[in-house]
């Protein structure tokens, strides 16, 4: 990952600016540079994956204008022997350099155009005018906020806002541009444009197909790749798709905690059966608590799922990034949105169904993608995320949500049966239930947390704590302790995130009140 920063400000505090960017110095530990713009200041952190000269390194200046992009364009080398027949020359093999001859050519509407995850700010000198935008799952992470005299600020992480502001932050939206003062939606890739109704087999094909190409574009790297293994259906699949494609070993990682981690076997036979050279990470009860502030503190929220998956993920990442010299991270996020979880068996129509994989898609970049981002890019890593593909998620959102919903016996049937009969996976795994990251890291690890949590006040305590807050209101010891850890990092800054990730609880089977999919009833084979 890198860094990216602007303060949309003439007078503008280079030190103060500098100051802040450094902050997020782990997402891009290569090379950092700001750049004074007759409209305020540019910053960027670099990790060097494409294009690893030093010409590639930004921010990119061209006219008197300006960008820094954190983001990875797909495809970006027809695009540039596009514009160079237009005239334009380039310097570096950065696929970002493509961005300020694209704005010339298309302006806004240049966004469309991007098969990529990004988030970009560009200074446009001749009008005098900031221009921002984000890619439409929020893939890569952007939050904006504003000076005390109204100017606007943004930056990857709000870490970075914290010491410039006493206002409000928040997340960029994703599949927006901002310019002129207000947010533009270029792409709501969460509602499709029409339904799907092809056979099974017809639909199935095409699902197999295009996970297969976002696999393929996302090995394209100047840098070492590796892939997390969970030994869950998403995450194999990922690798045995790249498997095909590499003509060496792929590196594996999985983790697990050290007396009853659930996917450690399942990842080791999924390692096996791909020929993949694999790596076992073990974590202790210790580890875990150790990591628990650090965790909140880098991912900027109180969540409760994404706090408990985070654990694991941040642990693996930390040790790939201190063993290895792997720069870039394949993972299996995004597919449950897509798909269904364990609770959206209880999905009363396909109406509801679709509704609910809407809401979630459109609020992934506060949770599931937050989570990957930040676990992955504080280990100076790079996550990429082959479900996210937008060609991949467009088609899949506009299949018949009946089609999706669970008539098979089977959650996430159809992604399961796109992969049958062709020695992907061996079917004990292809056809295994899903089990929930934190959960599959190890029950104990799960408990271990909720127990901690308990300790940590008594009823009173606990009743008086949650009067504190108004927003996202705490509702157990757990989210109380993470509510009060998050709060000494970023003190007042809770509408960053939405609310709680939870299952929809207007749903018969889903009024609970924890995330994890145990205290469903149909959780069944999920924790063997």
């Amino acid at each position: 990952m890198c860094s990216i920063m602007a303060w949309c400000k003439k007078a503008a505090d280079e030190k103060k600016f500098t100051a802040a960017l450094d902050l997020m110095t782990s997402r891009g530990p290569d090379d950092g540079r700001v750049i004074k713009t007759e409209g305020g200041l540019l910053g960027f952190r670099r990790l060097s994956i494409m294009g690893l000269t030093p010409e590639g390194m930004q921010p990119f200046e061209l006219k008197d204008c300006a960008v820094v992009c954190n983001g990875e364009i797909y495809g970006f080398s027809p695009l540039r022997d596009e514009l160079k027949a237009k005239g334009y020359k380039f310097k570096s093999d950065s696929d970002c350099e493509i961005l300020l001859p694209m704005y010339f050519e298309y302006g806004t509407e240049m966004f469309k155009k991007l098969d990529a995850e990004f988030a970009c700010v560009i200074y446009d000198a001749g009008n005098d005018e900031w221009i921002a935008a984000r890619d439409p799952i929020g893939i890569r992470p952007l939050y904006y906020t504003f000076d005390k005299g109204g100017s606007i600020i943004f930056a990857s992480e709000p870490k970075s806002l914290m010491p410039l502001t006493e206002e409000q932050i928040y997340p960029f939206p994703p599949g927006h541009y901002y310019k002129d003062g207000k947010f533009t939606c270029f792409n709501d890739i969460a509602k499709p444009g029409k339904v799907i109704t092809d056979d099974l087999e017809t639909v199935c094909a095409n699902i197999k197909e295009k996970l297969i190409a976002g696999v393929e574009k996302r090995l394209i790297a100047d840098a070492k790749v590796g892939f997390l293994l969970s030994g869950g259906l998403d995450s194999s699949l990922v690798c045995s798709i790249a498997a095909r494609k590499s003509d060496k070993p792929i590196r594996t990682f999985a983790i697990g905690m050290n007396e009853d981690a659930i996917d450690l076997k399942y990842a080791k036979q999924t390692a096996d059966f791909l020929g993949a050279d694999h790596t076992e990470v073990i974590i202790t009860k210790e580890d875990v608590l150790e990591a628990l502030p650090k965790v909140i503190h880098l991912l900027g929220t109180y969540d409760i799922t994404t706090i408990r998956a985070s654990m694991g993920m941040y642990l693996l990442c930390k040790a790939i990034h201190e063993q290895t010299d792997i720069r870039v991270i394949l993972t299996g996020e995004v597919s449950d949105e897509i798909f269904g979880y364990k609770y959206t068996d209880f999905a009363p129509t396909a109406q509801a169904f679709q509704a609910e994989a809407e809401k979630r898609v459109s609020e992934l970049h506060m949770y599931d993608v937050l989570r990957a981002d930040r676990c992955i890019s504080v280990n100076s890593l790079e996550a990429r995320v082959p479900f996210g593909d937008l060609d991949f998620v467009k088609y899949c959102m506009s299949i018949d949500p009946e089609m999706k919903r669970n008539h098979y016996n089977k959650g996430k049937y159809l992604l399961r049966h796109a992969f049958e009969g062709g020695d992907y996976l061996p079917d004990e795994i292809l056809m295994r239930e899903k089990a929930a990251f934190s959960d599959a890291v190890g029950h104990s690890m799960v408990d271990l947390l909720k127990e901690y949590a308990e300790k940590q006040y008594t009823e009173e305590e606990f009743k008086e704590g949650c009067k504190k807050y108004s927003h996202a209101k705490p509702f157990t010891k757990e989210s109380l302790l993470y509510r009060d850890i998050f709060e000494k990092f970023y003190p007042g800054q809770s509408r960053m995130v939405k609310d709680f990730w939870m299952p929809n609880k207007e749903w018969e089977g889903c009024n609970v009140n924890d995330p994890s999919a145990r205290v469903l009833s149909n959780y069944g084979a999920s924790g063997v």
